[in-house]
């Protein structure tokens, strides 16, 4: 893998992109919602119809 100094030496754009977005994911959580199922031993368990 490169390192981002060389990066910035063939292309400073994509080297500023790149912190950029390591920035973004340092600074901020993404959730993705995913579907759950339960059994239906846990959902009588939990009073769930």
């Amino acid at each position: 893998m490169y390192s981002l100094e060389e990066i910035e030496k063939v292309d400073s754009e994509i080297a500023d992109l790149i912190k950029a977005e390591v920035q973004r994911q340092n600074s901020h959580i993404e959730l993705i919602a995913s579907e759950n199922w339960v059994s239906k031993a846990v959902m009588a368990a939990m009073g769930s119809p």
